[in-house]
C-alpha cells in the first residue's frame, strides 16, 4: 500500500484509526479462555467489530512472543484471517526492530515474506544500515522511532547538541534524505501532541504513527491540531482503550462502539480540515 493508497482508505473510511492489537492472554474474557486458541479468536471479535471504522490494526509482538510458538501461531492466524476479508487495511508490526544489517535483512523477510505485513516498527539508533533492508521491499513501509509516549522518553531523545537540536530532530532530518514519504513514517507519541508542529516542519509530508490516545491520556483534537498535514499524515493508534473496553462477553460489541466513537469524532476533524 502506497502513500495515495493510503490516503485513498482514509477518505474511503474516514477514519485515520489504528487499533492496537495488544493481547494480553490474561486479560482475555473467561468465557474465551476454553478456546483452542483464545488469542487468536479474542482478536478475530475485535476485527470483525471494529473493521468498519479502522483503516490499519497494529499487533504488539511482545504480546505474542510472550507465549511462544503459541503466540507466533496466534499471529500468523490473525494476519491471515485480516487478509481473507478482502478488504484494504494497513497492517503494523509493532516490533521496534534494530540490529546490524544481515540481522535486519532476515527481520525484513520475517514481516514482509512471512508474515505480509504493510509496515514494521524499527530502532533507528544503532544507524541507516539497520533500517536499509526495510527499504529494499517496494510498498512496505518502516516506522521509525522518533519522539515517544513513554514517561522517560526524554532521557535520551530529548538529548541537544552543541547547537541545541534535539537527537529525535536529528533522526528525522538524516532518516528523511535516505528515503521517501511511501516508504518512511515516524512514531510520535499522542502525549507530545504539541510538538508535532515541531515535527511537521522537518517532515511535512510523511505520515506520523502516533499512539497514546485513549489510556495514556493523548489528545486527539490536539494530535489533529498539530499534526495533520494535506494527505491528513496521521495514524493514530488506540490499544486498551478499544480492545479492553468491557471485559464481559460483550467485549466485541463495546470495542466496535469505542471504535465508532472516535471514527465519528475523525470524521468531523476530516470534514473541517476539508480532506474530505
Amino acid at each position: 500500500m502506497n502513500y495515495e493508497q493510503l490516503f485513498s482508505l482514509i477518505k474511503q473510511k474516514k477514519s485515520f484509526l489504528c487499533v492496537g492489537l495488544d493481547t494480553d492472554i490474561d486479560k482475555i474474557p473467561d468465557f474465551l479462555q476454553k478456546d483452542e486458541d483464545p488469542v487468536f479468536a479474542f482478536n478475530k471479535a475485535i476485527v470483525d467489530a471494529t473493521l468498519p471504522f479502522a483503516v490499519a490494526y497494529k499487533p504488539n509482538l511482545a504480546f505474542y512472543e510472550a507465549n511462544g510458538a503459541a503466540g507466533w501461531n496466534s499471529l500468523q492466524k490473525t494476519i491471515k484471517y485480516i487478509r481473507s476479508l478482502k478488504q484494504p487495511i494497513f497492517l503494523i508490526a509493532d516490533a521496534k526492530r534494530g540490529d546490524i544489517g544481515n540481522t535486519s535483512a532476515m527481520y525484513a523477510k520475517t514481516f514482509f515474506e512471512q508474515m505480509d505485513f504493510d509496515a514494521v516498527t524499527l530502532s533507528p539508533y544503532m544507524g541507516f544500515d539497520t533500517i536499509e533492508p526495510f527499504l529494499k521491499y517496494p510498498g512496505k513501509w518502516s516506522i521509525l522511532l522518533a519522539l515517544t509516549s513513554n514517561s522517560s522518553a526524554s532521557d535520551f531523545q530529548m538529548f541537544e547538541n552543541k547547537t541545541g537540536k534535539k537527537l529525535f530532530e536529528e533522526v528525522l532530518e538524516q532518516t528523511r534524505s535516505h528515503a521517501n514519504k511511501n516508504q518512511l513514517m515516524y512514531v510520535v507519541g499522542a502525549t507530545k501532541a504539541k510538538a508535532l508542529l515541531d515535527i511537521r516542519k522537518i517532515v511535512p509530508e510523511h505520515f506520523l504513527l502516533v499512539p497514546g490516545v485513549g489510556a495514556q491520556g493523548g489528545s486527539l483534537q490536539e494530535v489533529a491540531k498539530y499534526g495533520l498535514n494535506k494527505s491528513c499524515g496521521l495514524l493514530v493508534n488506540s490499544s486498551r482503550g478499544i480492545i479492553y473496553a468491557s471485559s464481559k462477553t460483550d467485549f466485541a460489541e463495546a470495542a466496535g462502539h469505542k471504535a465508532k466513537e472516535i471514527q465519528t469524532e475523525m470524521m468531523q476533524i476530516l470534514k473541517i480540515n476539508n480532506l474530505l
